[in-house]
């Protein structure tokens, strides 16, 4: 039984193809089309995973979409005729798009992929649900969906037992704590659905000192339900996210992206950040008391929210956390194939997720084809001197571009498409922001640790192996600043051998030279842009910073042996026109 699960058309569209049950991969649409945060119909997406199922759209014996479209727009003309006439600018900008093509869901589908067969669609909060709890290593656990909004719904809370999930009750559209947190993204001054990291990025920067106002506009409850008091917003029903109200009571209008970030900005963060713990812990535990479950699968936007997930382990009697790395929309393509497979179509569960390296991998042959094309200059390496050559290159504190294997899936960089540093260097984190990833200065970049060691350099008694857990540093071990955030915290990646044999060595190569099993790990990309996926993407994004050295694949570029590129701009982020 072939289903391959979609989503598409609000952000982050992606695809993946279950097989008998099994998972044979799931990729987002922007590392192929390089348009971060891709939402259109993820074509190359399910190219890719037909390709490497050996089939075609005709071998597929079930399609799922991750969202009820037509629920979803039941929701939309409810908040225009309950808001109206404000909501006007959005019901002329809203409805001729949906009129015209996103109520249209299944037709475009059927359309776009060539196929006549079994076509599902999945509520948006039950593919969340399921690509946390189907694919996780428990037989039972809570559940918990947060995120900005599906059709109505905005979190879940609920139970799976083997293949099935029971949704028992529901925060609804408007009152969303992922919105709440896009709001303020944007008032901030940062891109929504884009920048929400950086918003929790720069909390540890600020002191809770808004915790008044956001008493004011949002009421919590024990049990972590909350409501609102929508005054002070606008995104039911206008084009823009907040309310002049609200730029009274937080002292200011929103941030132009073009301002300096006060002190002010900072605490708004922090306060927004505790908020979010809040609703989390008390969601967390009002989920352990009605269950008795100690065992806690998370998804949605808010997932992500690796600050929040950290309080969850600490603050809540939930013992154990499984979260899978793409847990936002991208996500939801997996989560709607895991439901037909086990929900819909009643198969029992065979599958857990464990490796996240599924995407596009080159081979050697492929690589040097590529270098040879652009005439850079490079030397090829044995595996154990690539190991000594990159480790040896990270303790002289260059900067490396590392590329290896298959691609990550989900947001975040695991060892494959990865920028390495020493963690131990005070200045590293500047350099990598400023010189290499062109971004703000106060974004703090994750540790990789190697497993075995983790409990004794972080405040961490489990796994953490796609980095969505925050833990602080232990003080004993405060000798890695350039991942240590200014909190004292660290957002961790435990790796294990048996996940990514050749970055496990590499840390432990580095472990073995210099007493420490740690590096730094950052996404290898420039701001604005996806990660990269091929030898090129990587090659011309090394060109254009001031990275100092590209492993790929066996290969090994110095930046100072290489000639310029007419096509590449050095310094900007940015291409020169053709």
């Amino acid at each position: 039984m072939r289903i391959l699960g979609l989503s598409a058309y609000y952000h982050d569209a992606a695809a993946a193809l279950l097989s008998d049950g099994d998972l044979v991969t799931t990729v987002t649409e922007e590392i192929f089309t390089r348009k971060k945060h891709d939402a259109s119909f993820p074509a190359r997406a399910v190219a890719y995973c037909l390709e490497q199922g050996g089939i075609t759209a005709r071998d597929l014996d079930h399609v799922v979409f991750y969202e009820d479209t037509r629920l979803k727009f039941d929701r939309l003309l409810a908040s225009i005729v309950s808001t109206a006439p404000r909501s006007l600018p959005q019901f002329v900008r809203a409805i001729p798009q949906w009129l015209g093509d996103k109520l249209w869901t299944e037709r475009n589908i059927r359309r776009d992929l060539g196929y006549d067969g079994k076509l599902h669609v999945v509520e948006h909060h039950a593919s969340h649900a399921a690509s946390a709890f189907l694919c996780s290593p428990f037989e039972e656990a809570a559940i918990l969906t947060v995120d900005g909004v599906g059709e109505w719904a905005t979190a879940t809370m609920g139970v799976g037992r083997g293949p099935s999930i029971s949704i028992q009750r529901e925060i609804r559209f408007p009152h969303s704590l992922g919105l709440l947190y896009s709001a303020f993204t944007h008032y901030l001054g940062f891109k929504v659905n884009s920048a929400e990291y950086k918003v929790m990025g720069l909390a540890p920067y600020g002191e809770p000192t808004f915790d008044a106002q956001f008493r004011e506009i949002i009421d919590v409850a024990e049990d972590g339900s909350f409501r609102l008091d929508m005054k002070y917003f606008r995104y039911h029903y206008a084009l823009d996210m907040t309310h002049p109200r609200l730029h009274a009571l937080f002292g200011g209008p929103p941030r132009r992206d073009d301002e300096p970030l006060t002190q002010r900005h900072k605490d708004i963060a922090a306060s927004l950040q505790r908020v979010v713990d809040t609703v989390m812990v008390r969601l967390a535990r009002a989920l352990h008391r009605e269950t008795g479950l100690t065992k806690l699968c998370l998804a949605g936007g808010v997932a992500l929210n690796c600050v929040a997930n950290g309080h969850i382990l600490r603050e809540t009697p939930m013992k154990e956390l499984f979260i899978q790395p793409a847990a936002s929309d991208a996500g939801g393509a997996l989560g709607a194939a895991l439901y037909a497979q086990h929900a819909l179509l009643g198969q029992p569960r065979s599958f857990t997720f464990r490796n996240p390296f599924l995407g596009p991998s080159y081979t050697d042959e492929e690589i040097e084809t590529y270098l040879r094309s652009v005439g850079a200059t490079y030397e090829k390496l044995s595996r154990e001197d690539l190991l000594e050559t990159t480790a040896k290159l990270i303790e002289e504190q260059h900067v490396i571009g590392w590329f290896q294997g298959k691609m990550e899936w989900g947001p975040r960089a695991l060892g494959a498409r990865s920028i390495l540093g020493d963690a131990r260097s005070a200045s590293m984190r500047d350099t990598i922001n400023l010189k290499i990833k062109f971004r703000e200065g106060f974004r703090p970049f994750a540790p990789t640790v190697l497993a075995e060691h983790v409990s004794a350099w972080f405040e961490l008694d489990c796994e953490s192996p796609y980095m969505l857990l925050v833990a602080q540093v232990r003080p004993s071990h405060r000798t890695i600043p350039a991942v240590t955030h200014v909190d004292g915290s660290a957002r961790v990646q435990s790796i294990e051998r048996s996940m990514n044999p050749l970055y496990y060595d590499l840390v432990e190569t580095f472990h073995r030279r210099t007493g420490t099993p740690i590096i730094i790990n950052t996404s290898f990309n420039v701001r604005g842009e996806p990660i990269v996926m091929s030898p090129q993407h990587a090659h011309e994004c090394f060109m254009r910073t001031d990275m100092d050295d590209l492993i790929l694949g066996s290969f090994w570029l110095k930046k100072s042996a290489q000639k310029a590129l007419p096509h590449i701009v050095r310094g900007d982020g940015a291409f020169a026109p053709d």
